[in-house]
């Protein structure tokens, strides 16, 4: 009988160690092979979900931890800039309105076909049509460096704006002044190449082909040894203010 009830503890003490926070637990399953990231960055465009044919890639909570009808709003990427795991195959990506009027009406439709190990970023670009509830949209692969050196940044351009001509991305470090041209010129709805740049603090701007004028600033730029970056065009090319929410604008967000 003692011989039983020890055999009893001893079960017993296994299964409670079992389900303690700090134990080793099995999790079955591979993560999905493929990344993708999603910008809503046309022009007056409502806020919106992400969606891959019918799977939700993004939302935004409240306070009351249910959905929020804000979405992802004009300037902003999903996910704070997290790529999103999602399987290889076919599929078409849309931004679907988050507001309560029109809640769930594609605004943007693109079909892509999203390959095992390779990363994506998704952007609404150009000019949001209200009569019509459209905006341009596209896909770009982000291929990143195979031989990766840490000891620099990587930055790359894309040109999201559709009433802009092809752009050359410059970086001008604010200590040295030297001038480094990132890649050729870039048209809309079109990315360049990832650069190696020394780590350091950058003026950026854009220009078109044999002009020496810029066409889009931004100012004091850092970028980090071993980070890879991508710098993107968006707005109205044609707005001179500093201030306007449409302006021409060279937004910064990290890859990795």
């Amino acid at each position: 009988m003692n011989r039983y009830r020890s055999l009893a503890v001893l079960l017993c003490a296994a299964a409670l160690a079992s389900c303690e926070k700090n134990a080793v637990q099995e999790i079955a399953g591979n993560p999905p092979a493929a990344r993708i990231r999603f910008f809503n960055f046309g022009v007056n465009a409502p806020g919106v979900n992400f969606y891959a044919n019918d799977t939700k890639m993004t939302a935004i909570s409240s306070a009351s931890g249910s959905e929020a009808t804000t979405g992802v709003g004009y300037g902003s990427v999903g996910a704070t800039g997290l790529y999103s795991g999602i399987e290889p195959g076919q599929y078409t990506l849309s931004g679907r309105i988050a507001a309560t009027t029109d809640k769930d009406v594609a605004i943007s439709n693109v079909a892509a076909a999203l390959e095992d190990g390779k990363h994506y970023s998704f952007y609404q670009s150009g000019f949001y049509n209200t009569t019509a509830k459209t905006v341009d949209a596209f896909i770009v692969e982000d291929p990143f460096i195979a031989e990766f050196d840490y000891s620099v940044a990587y930055v790359r351009f894309v040109n999201a704006i559709s009433n802009a001509n092809p752009m050359t991305l410059y970086a001008r470090h604010t200590v040295s002044l030297a001038e480094t041209a990132l890649g050729t010129a870039v048209a809309y709805k079109s990315a360049g190449a990832f650069t190696a740049l020394p780590t350091g603090s950058y003026d950026l701007s854009t220009r078109y082909t044999g002009v020496t004028t810029n066409a889009i600033t931004r100012a004091a730029v850092s970028f980090s040894a071993g980070r890879v970056y991508t710098i993107t065009a968006r707005g109205d090319i044609t707005v001179t203010s500093t201030t306007a929410t449409n302006r021409p604008f060279l937004d910064n967000t990290t890859n990795r």
